[in-house]
């Protein structure tokens, strides 16, 4: 009889901090999202700890009692790797490793884990390789030993898994090389959208897991890859969409997320050209997320820093079906109603005086109000194809859904 073959997750331990830019509520929120991306790169989360400072160690981020209490846990427990929500310094890195023995993660290498799990097609994983060299490069002091002493896992992928990585010079070649590399690849993309012609492009955009993957599969009735992970998506895709009698190009791009690693967000702008050069962007939310507000921003920050935050916008909030409000008991005269507490008619009234009728709530997945969805992407995209082709005239169809 076969023996059924179960994944096996990587002992892990997260460590976050309380200072005057994140306090307690903060800082729990980017630790369950941590959990999720560890959970993501295929790591298991045995335990949490979490600083109040007001100043960081200058040498190991957290204060020496703090660090005794890991490094007796990390001994006790077996831990393979520590998973800093704030991204490290180099000094502060080797300082922790040497302290703790075991690989010393940050958010910033964690998620440059994944993508380089992710990365499918030949230009996203040259995008990540270099991302990857430019965080290594002022790391590499005493990177060798400890990767001899552990190999594999979690922030172990891609480059940096042989020792010839580990000399500088070869190092700035490579990362010469690669930037070479990329722009000839820019260079051919950018004639790939040169040659689409002049068909209206739409460019879903949106924090990472939010379902951006799935809608855009019910839209094109294409087959995206799509899963409850974070970054499920990296490589960017582009399909033909016709609704109605209206031909235009949709394109799914890789989810943002906080604290998006400097370096990626240089590597992958050209994969992000993809938003700039669109005429509509359809901003997908999870309401069914807390803090899916946060988000919002989030998004709109990094849009803003591509130069895309003032391009025409229909807010597209997903999952509908999956929203929960908080309930306060009709005998409970102390609890004050929050946005936690909100309805999804509530949230609907509140998105709808902020942004008129730029505002659709639907659910993917179960494929609620989708016609609605369909009519108004049809109607922004006629507007803008009227526009550019003024002498062609569109009839509305009556039932856009058989389309």
């Amino acid at each position: 009889m076969l023996e059924k073959k179960t994944t096996e997750y990587e002992k892990s331990i997260l460590i976050g901090v309380i200072n005057a830019q994140q306090d307690q509520t903060k800082v729990t929120e980017y630790l369950d999202e941590l959990e999720f991306l560890t959970y993501t790169a295929g790591g298991e989360v045995l335990k949490r700890f979490v600083q109040r400072m007001d100043i960081p160690n200058p040498k190991t981020l957290i204060g020496s009692g703090k660090m005794e209490e890991v490094a007796g846990y990390v001994k006790a427990n077996d831990i393979g790797s520590v998973i800093f929500d704030d991204e490290l310094s180099p000094a502060q890195q080797r300082n922790i490793e040497k302290i703790l023995r075991c690989k010393i993660i940050d958010r910033t290498s964690l998620i440059l884990d994944i993508f380089a799990q992710r990365a499918q097609t030949s230009y996203a994983r040259t995008q990540v390789e270099l991302a990857q060299y430019q965080y290594l490069l002022p790391r590499l002091t005493g990177l060798w030993t400890h990767l001899e002493r552990q190999k594999g896992g979690i922030g172990m992928r891609g480059p940096g898994e042989t020792e010839i990585e580990t000399d500088r010079r070869i190092v700035r070649d490579r990362i010469s090389l690669l930037k070479k590399k990329l722009g000839k690849i820019d260079r051919q993309m950018e004639t790939q959208r040169g040659n689409r012609g002049a068909l209206v492009r739409v460019a879903l955009v949106g924090y990472t897991n939010v379902g951006k993957s799935t809608l855009m599969n019910v839209i094109s009735k294409s087959d995206v890859f799509a899963e409850n992970k974070l970054f499920a998506t990296l490589d960017t895709t582009v399909r033909k969409v016709v609704l109605g009698n209206l031909p235009f190009l949709l394109s799914d791009t890789v989810g943002f997320i906080r604290k998006l690693p400097t370096q990626l967000v240089e590597s992958f702008k050209s994969t992000l050209d993809e938003v700039r050069e669109a005429d509509l962007l359809l901003h997908v939310v999870d309401i069914s997320h807390p803090n899916f507000e946060e988000h919002i921003a989030s998004v709109n920050t990094i849009l803003d820093e591509i130069k895309s935050a003032d391009k025409k916008t229909i807010m597209v909030f997903n999952k509908i079906d999956q929203y929960k409000p908080e309930v306060i008991d009709d005998d409970d005269l102390v609890t004050e109603k929050t946005k936690l507490h909100f309805t999804l008619e509530e949230w609907m009234q509140t998105w709808y005086n902020k942004v008129g009728d730029r505002a659709l709530f639907i659910s993917a997945l179960n494929k609620e109000n989708l016609d609605d969805f369909r009519k108004r992407v049809y109607d922004e995209v006629r507007d803008i194809h009227v526009t550019r082709f003024p002498y062609n005239n569109f009839l509305y169809p009556e039932h856009l859904d058989e389309y």
